[in-house]
C-alpha cells in the first residue's frame, strides 16, 4: 500500500513539474509567436495596399465592425464577418482608403481570412491571406497571382463568382476544382465592400 502510494505521489510530482515546465516554455515563445505573427500580417498589408504608409485602427472603426456586424450577415455573402478596419495613410497622413480585415467559414477546409484593400474612390487595390489552409494544388492556388490578382482594381461592386472566362467587370473566375475556396475568399471580398461602401460613417 505505501509503494502505490509513494508512486501516486512521485507520479504527481512529476506532473507538476513538467507542467510547470510547459507553462514556462509557453510564456517564452509566447511573444516571439506574436511578432512574427504581426511582421507576417504587416506584409500582407503593404503587398495590399502599397501606396500606404501606414495602417491605423480608430476607435470610430472599431465601433462601425461591432455595429455592423448583424448587417454584414444578412446580405448573402456566406459564413462571413469583418474581423477589423483600419485606415491607409499616406505619408502626410492623408486618407487613402481602408485595409479591411473579412473572414468566411464557407472554405472546403473551413476558415479563410482575407485582407482586402479600397481606396476612398472605391476601387480594390487588392487582396491578400492572412489564414488559409486549403488543397494544396486547389484551393491554395487561391493564394497565387492567377486567382488573387484578378480582384486588383476591382470597382468595389458586389462580386460574383464565374466558372468560366469573364464576362463582366464584376466577375471572378473560379480555380478549377475549388470552387468552394473560391467563393468563400470572393464572399469575404464582398463583405469587405460592403463594409466600406455602408457601414463607414453611419
Amino acid at each position: 500500500m505505501k509503494g502505490i502510494i509513494k508512486d501516486a505521489f512521485l507520479l504527481f510530482v512529476i506532473t507538476l513539474v513538467a507542467g510547470a515546465c510547459l507553462g514556462a516554455v509557453h510564456e517564452v515563445t509566447l511573444e516571439p509567436i506574436a511578432k512574427a505573427q504581426l511582421a507576417a500580417n504587416t506584409a500582407t498589408y503593404k503587398e495590399v495596399f502599397p501606396e500606404a504608409a501606414s495602417f491605423e485602427q480608430t476607435d470610430e472603426l472599431k465601433a462601425a465592425v461591432e455595429a455592423g456586424a448583424a448587417q454584414i450577415a444578412e446580405q448573402g455573402f456566406g459564413n462571413v464577418s469583418i474581423d477589423a478596419a483600419q485606415e491607409a495613410l499616406a505619408e502626410d497622413g492623408t486618407l487613402l482608403g481602408y485595409l479591411i480585415t473579412a473572414s468566411s467559414n464557407d472554405g472546403y477546409n473551413g476558415l479563410v481570412q482575407i485582407s482586402a484593400g479600397i481606396t476612398a474612390e472605391g476601387t480594390l487595390t487588392g487582396i491578400g491571406f492572412l489564414s488559409i489552409s486549403e488543397t494544396p494544388g486547389l484551393g491554395m492556388k487561391a493564394s497565387e497571382p492567377e486567382f488573387k490578382g484578378q480582384f486588383t482594381g476591382k470597382a468595389a461592386q458586389t462580386l460574383e463568382v464565374t466558372k468560366t472566362a469573364p464576362s463582366a467587370d464584376n466577375q471572378i473566375q473560379a480555380i478549377s476544382g475549388a470552387t468552394y475556396t473560391s467563393n468563400a475568399v470572393t464572399g469575404a471580398a464582398n463583405a469587405a465592400i460592403y463594409f466600406v461602401e455602408n457601414c463607414i460613417g453611419e
